[in-house]
């Protein structure tokens, strides 16, 4: 396969993909095939999408993605493509994310959009509902799909496009590098039953209930959290999500990078925490983030 895979900088479990614009440059007439619109409306043109980047890289590259991304080991991939030519832009960068979902599992619905994917800013200034577009508040590390029935294996995070801005790095942890995983996981107010709500904006009108924490078909701890939308039930269940959060916002063993834009993150969404560190104020700041979250295919 004609993509690199090396490990990152600051940690072996993470692996970077490098795709070389020799090899992008082969999508673009495939990709034209297919606008944003058709996309969203005919789900099977996704998978002619994955197909025609799987064949760019000899059919290798859905089989080395979804190898790293069930490796416990491992379990993250940044695939970083070379697009600094304008002949790349944004609607190429989705078809691209598209791709790249479709060639490990099925997209979720995302409510919040109404799509198989969101896209959505992070500014100088917000009147949100969630922590998601707070440039200058902490993203406290998180698995996605909380608060929804479905089940979310794995998430993709590609930055479409950015300026203005400094700060504002990635923040991942592997759970089994957590210090305090043993002490949290096999607390048995961690298995109970948490009830978990969502804002507005979600456009989520039910509510859900499990645990924190659970084992995998490994009998390893795996975890489903964010901060803001569990609803505990009473002073157990108050004080633990309170020591949880102060245990994964002090561990030492984070991972901080700035993501490259074009650039995607793509991780098992039951053993890999994510967040984002503040932005330094700046009214000009601007960041555009594209998500796409799922399952694996059976």
């Amino acid at each position: 396969m004609s993509a690199e895979i090396k490990d990152h900088k600051n940690s072996k479990r993470v692996k970077v993909i490098g795709l070389k614009e020799s090899d992008l440059d082969k999508l673009i007439f495939p990709f034209k095939k297919h606008t944003i619109t058709s996309l969203e409306y005919k789900p099977f043109s996704r998978f002619t999408l994955a197909k025609s980047l799987d064949e760019v890289f000899e059919g290798k590259l859905g089989k080395s993605l979804v190898k790293i991304l069930n490796d416990r080991e491992s379990g993250t991939a940044i695939i970083e493509p070379e697009i600094n030519n304008k002949k790349f832009d944004k609607d190429f960068l989705v078809k691209l994310s598209t791709g790249l979902a479709y060639l490990v599992g099925n997209p979720n619905f995302d409510s919040m959009t109404g799509k198989y994917y969101a896209r959505f800013y992070v500014k100088h200034q917000d009147s949100s509902d969630s922590y998601l577009r707070k440039a200058y508040t902490n993203l406290d590390l998180h698995t996605d799909g909380t608060y929804v029935r479905e089940k979310t294996d794995w998430l993709i995070m590609t930055k479409m496009e950015e300026q203005g801005v400094s700060g504002g790095e990635s923040v991942i942890l592997h759970l089994d590098d957590w210090e305090h995983l043993d002490e949290l996981s096999n607390n048995p107010v961690g298995q109970q039953n948490f009830t978990w709500g969502s804002p507005k904006s979600k456009n989520i009108d039910y509510k859900v209930e499990h645990p924190v924490f659970k084992k995998d078909k490994n009998d390893k701890p795996i975890i489903s959290y964010i901060d803001q939308f569990p609803e505990p039930k009473n002073m157990d269940q108050g004080l633990f999500l309170q020591r949880l959060s102060d245990c994964l916002e002090e561990s030492k063993n984070k991972i901080e990078f700035p993501l490259p834009v074009g650039s995607t993150i793509f991780s098992n969404n039951y053993f890999w925490l994510h967040g984002r560190k503040p932005f330094k104020e700046n009214t000009n700041l601007s960041r555009e983030l594209l998500r796409i979250r799922g399952t694996f295919f059976n």
